[in-house]
């Protein structure tokens, strides 16, 4: 019962529509009739500008979080597969969201949040981590497409579970993570074969680069 309660409240703060809410709050508009229509930080960075964007970001990975350090220890729900689900749910929460009809963001944040919780708590995954993120960059920066680079982090995760030798749940938890991320992006994948994804323009590059 404890896990059950701990992984329902963990999808309802994964569940907090932070993009809609800001959108509502810095312009009165519903974020899901402008820019690309996901509630998601990159379309608030697109729609609101850069702080609001860098806000909804930050809160969209403490949502992953927070299941992690505080609702699982919250009901002792403390074992890593029992962390992991609870981390689930709030990826699942902030992807399928009960307060927008069940349609939400693409939770590539909401799941970074999530592997970050589990290094507070798993000091063996940081290693994870940390190259997750580095391929997430070198990616980006050479593409430009934070879809593509979404992808190709999430697609390397559980590859490196694998290779450093994680538990099965965590390796599992790649998998799961890598599967919600491409389902979650397969709009973007077709533009990008169509090469019709915009490209995000960085600020050290020329307009027409």
């Amino acid at each position: 019962m404890n896990l059950v309660l701990g992984i329902l409240v963990s999808y309802l703060v994964g569940s907090i529509p932070t993009a809609f809410i800001f959108g509502k709050i810095c312009k009165g508009i519903d974020i899901r009739q402008h820019g690309s229509g996901n509630v998601g930080a990159t379309n608030v960075f697109r729609v609101l500008g850069k702080t609001p964007g860098s806000v909804v970001l930050i809160l969209d990975i403490i949502k992953g979080i927070i299941p992690i350090v505080l609702v699982a220890d919250m009901f002792g729900t403390t074992q890593t597969w029992e962390r992991i689900l609870c981390g689930l749910g709030a990826v699942v929460g902030h992807n399928w969201t009960v307060f927008l009809k069940f349609k939400g963001g693409k939770g590539v944040a909401t799941s970074l949040g999530v592997l970050i919780g589990l290094t507070i708590k798993i000091v063996a995954i940081r290693l994870v981590l940390f190259w997750t993120i580095i391929i997430w960059i070198i990616c980006f920066l050479l593409s430009r497409f934070i879809s593509l680079a979404s992808v190709v982090a999430a697609t390397a995760l559980p590859i490196l579970m694998t290779l450093t030798d994680q538990d099965f749940e965590m390796v599992l938890l790649g998998v799961i993570f890598c599967v919600f991320v491409v389902f979650r992006h397969k709009g973007n994948i077709k533009r990008l074969f169509a090469g019709e994804e915009p490209r995000v323009p960085l600020p050290f590059m020329k307009k027409n680069s």
